[in-house]
């Protein structure tokens, strides 16, 4: 007697995913006809012969998302606001919910992968904060488990990613303050193990080394208000004190205004400051902040198709997705040497 057929056997056959084979073989909404048509073929030329327990992966029909972040930190973060909501825009549309998990350390992250997959919880996942050398993406692997990383350029060993170009964005601001003629800019960084944040902080030393900036240095931070006003005040309290500085987060380069008001210092005569992210909040300070500007709904939104993509059809391209720009608002100007010197 042979082994019998499974929807393993079918899905390598077809190069789709498992769930894909079995939203097939239940005539379940998710592939497309021809999708469905090509497995049910296949499966027929393999002897495939269903058992009762065939169903799709999760009887929920949801996808999961685990945040490592602390919740304080979450509750405030405009970015993950914005992108859940682009998420949950796309999802809705396809009759899938999100799970979403907060936890307070990878090894408790890996966990929650681990028993999404035993207990079919979750048809796939999204991978946000994607670190150097990261765990999680042989674990989706091994379990199985569809997954779409919201992360930069590079190879996730056949994992899609969808992505912005951060190092572009860097650039742009940088370019933008030394046309501006500031020589001294420094940045306060977001956690320095994330892959986004070492793409940033590389592109920003180029950056400022073809530039002739004459000092440049990054503050490694964990995108809080708090350690983002410490690092200003360590900053601005330096012989080498930065006309300018760039913050990965609308939170830190908020609080970083606060501090410089708070050491007497005028935003922007005195120092110039550009956040990443365009959230309400760079609009709601004085003076408004220039900022790093995309839009991170549809960022979410695209992320979401794309992983219903892969759930229903195995893989698909990773993208990139649009460029953050620069918006210059009431934040930035020459710095004052360069002002006198001018008037002079």
């Amino acid at each position: 007697m042979g082994k019998r057929v499974t929807i393993a056997d079918i899905a390598r056959a077809a190069g789709v995913s498992k769930g894909a084979v079995s939203y097939a073989l239940n005539g379940q909404p998710g592939v497309s006809e021809a999708t469905r048509e090509r497995i049910l073929q296949i499966a027929a030329e393999l002897g495939f012969t269903p058992s009762r327990g065939t169903r799709p992966p999760s009887g929920s029909g949801a996808v999961g998302l685990v945040l490592c972040r602390p919740p304080r930190i979450l509750g405030v973060e405009p970015f993950f606001m914005e992108l859940i909501s682009g998420i949950e825009a796309a999802l809705s549309a396809s009759s899938c919910d999100l799970t979403l998990h907060v936890v307070a350390d990878h090894g408790a992250e890996l966990e929650v992968y681990e028993r999404w997959a035993t207990q079919r919880r979750v048809d796939g996942v999204f991978l946000v904060d994607v670190r150097v050398a990261d765990e999680r993406l042989d674990a989706v692997r091994r379990l199985e488990l569809p997954a779409v990383a919201i992360a930069g350029p590079g190879d996730f060993g056949g994992i899609t990613s969808v992505w912005s170009d951060d190092a572009a964005a860097i650039t742009d601001a940088v370019e933008y303050l030394a046309a501006l003629g500031h020589r001294t800019i420094a940045r306060v960084g977001g956690l320095p193990h994330l892959l986004h944040t070492v793409i940033r902080t590389e592109a920003f030393a180029a950056a400022c080394r073809r530039l002739d900036v004459q000092h440049a240095v990054t503050v490694p931070s964990d995108y809080s208000g708090e350690e983002g006003g410490r690092a200003t005040r360590r900053l601005l309290s330096s012989t080498e004190r930065p006309t300018a500085i760039i913050y990965d987060n609308d939170i830190m380069a908020v609080a970083g205004l606060g501090v410089a008001h708070e050491m007497d210092l005028s935003v922007p005569r005195d120092l110039s400051i550009v956040a990443w992210g365009d959230s309400l909040l760079c609009s709601a300070v004085h003076p408004p902040l220039t900022a790093l500007s995309r839009d991170v709904a549809a960022y979410g939104s695209v992320a979401a198709q794309h992983l219903l993509t892969v759930m229903a059809e195995g893989t698909v391209p990773s993208r990139q997705h649009a460029t953050a720009f620069l918006v210059p608002r009431g934040s930035t100007a020459r710095p004052s040497q360069v002002l006198a010197d001018t008037i002079r």
